[in-house]
């Protein structure tokens, strides 16, 4: 049986436990209703539960994904006594198609999008007096996270292709590529804005703290542009970028961890922030590449995400001095996007056509920082380089660098410290998925 079928809304935590390596955390459901109730006719009742088990399952092997990118982009290593791959396979880019790092992230992606898939089908089916506006603003919000899930499992596998159809999880739909997938998580957002638009002034349940100011449909309106404008960067539709990031909360002037964020906590059946480890460690630990430390420019404060270690780290030949300070308690949010990212998206879609206005942002980056304005060149590659660089240092850690260095063909450009070391360009499908 395929990993996207074994999962919903009741068995989410037994189905992860078959598939969990022996430091992988584990799943939970806040979902009390059964599946064949939220999907055939979900109720006001049953909604809240719904979507609070949808925000859940979104965590849900969020840091084995962040893990693997941020060591394939050269960004940290993680060293874990209970599991060397992390420094044998990932980092050698000799990648096992039917183990945790590949799996994993696959089954919790799937899993979060079958599970608003059940409530799309139960919104389509309610019998419940919701309003035309509430129908069209939940849709919305089911429809933009679904594209996120689909983003998420897209940048992962790259041109080893996504199915973007599981509605039928008898008949799937077939893989595509990668610009097939953006294409129709591009379309999704179109659609899930659409209703958003028109969705009112409030939903009929509520989100977690991390969506804050993107609580109403307008707000969240501007969550669904902020990440269309990351998919139309990806595809190279910068005029398309620059459109969502004026519909978007991207603000020149404000804070930039701004954004919508994961929440975790240490109550009752939640998680706390897997990807929170304490100072000096010597079992489980996160070191920064020493490229971090070496490539930053002199003043800049976005260094100190990688803090100085009491003594170097050694694994597999692999070496570390500092380790990835980004989250400082167990219970830190997680970005899913902010602020910064926004800025630099709208530097990197006016590189070509507007270059004051792309340095005019970089200049917002730097200056935050504790840089100088930018000073050198404008042409296009001396932006780009420029852009690469700004976005490596305010988006540590956060699953970028990768994507990034493979989408202008730059992979080659990242380092690697032993000669069995090589970067891949995608994540293989899962052993067991039939293509």
């Amino acid at each position: 049986m395929k990993i996207i079928k074994k999962f919903n809304i009741i068995i989410l935590a037994i189905g992860f436990l078959s598939l969990a390596s022996c430091d992988l955390e584990g799943g939970e459901s806040l979902n009390g209703a059964s599946t064949s109730s939220i999907s055939e006719d979900i109720s006001r009742g049953e909604l809240p539960q719904a979507m609070s088990g949808i925000l859940s399952d979104m965590r849900i092997g969020l840091s084995t994904q962040i893990d693997v990118q941020s060591i394939l982009g050269r960004e940290y290593y993680y060293f874990t006594n209970s599991d060397p791959r992390f420094e044998g396979d990932v980092v050698t880019g000799n990648l096992d198609d039917n183990t945790f790092y590949t799996t994993t992230p696959w089954a919790a992606r799937y899993a979060a999008i079958k599970n608003i898939n059940l409530a799309l089908s139960g919104l389509a089916n309610t019998t419940s007096d919701f309003s035309n506006q509430e129908i069209s603003a939940i849709r919305g919000v089911l429809n933009t996270l679904k594209a996120h899930e689909l983003l998420m499992l897209s940048n992962n596998q790259y041109n080893n292709g996504i199915r973007i159809d599981i509605s039928d999880p008898d008949n799937l739909g077939a893989f595509v590529s990668y610009s097939d997938a953006l294409n129709a998580i591009a379309d999704l957002l179109l659609s899930a804005a659409s209703d958003l638009d028109s969705g009112g002034s409030s939903f009929p349940f509520n989100l977690t703290s991390g969506y804050s100011n993107y609580d109403t449909p307008s707000g969240f309106l501007q969550f669904n542009q902020a990440l269309t404008a990351r998919v139309e960067t990806y595809r190279g539709n910068y005029s398309s970028a620059l459109t969502a990031l004026g519909g978007s909360f991207m603000n020149m002037t404000g804070d930039l961890k701004t954004g919508v964020y994961h929440t975790f906590s240490l109550s009752g059946a939640d998680l706390a922030n897997p990807l929170y480890i304490a100072l000096n460690q010597s079992a489980n630990v996160r070191v920064a590449h020493s490229s971090y430390i070496t490539d930053y420019l002199a003043g800049d404060t976005r260094v100190n995400k990688a803090v100085l270690r009491d003594a170097p780290k050694e694994a597999s030949g692999l070496v570390g001095n500092h380790d990835v300070w980004i989250y400082q308690s167990n219970v830190d949010m997680v970005p899913i996007i902010r602020n910064e990212e926004l800025i630099l998206l709208y530097a990197e879609a006016n590189m070509a056509s507007s270059p004051s206005d792309a340095v005019d942002a970089i200049n917002v980056i730097r200056g935050v920082a504790g840089l100088g304005n930018y000073g050198g060149a404008t042409t296009i590659d001396a932006l780009e380089d420029e852009i690469l660089f700004q976005r490596r240092y305010s988006l540590f850690g956060e699953s970028h660098r990768w994507i990034d260095m493979r989408r202008f063909d730059r992979l080659s450009e990242l380092p690697n410290d032993r000669a069995s070391d090589n970067v891949p360009s995608a994540v293989p499908i899962p052993a067991n998925e039939n293509q």
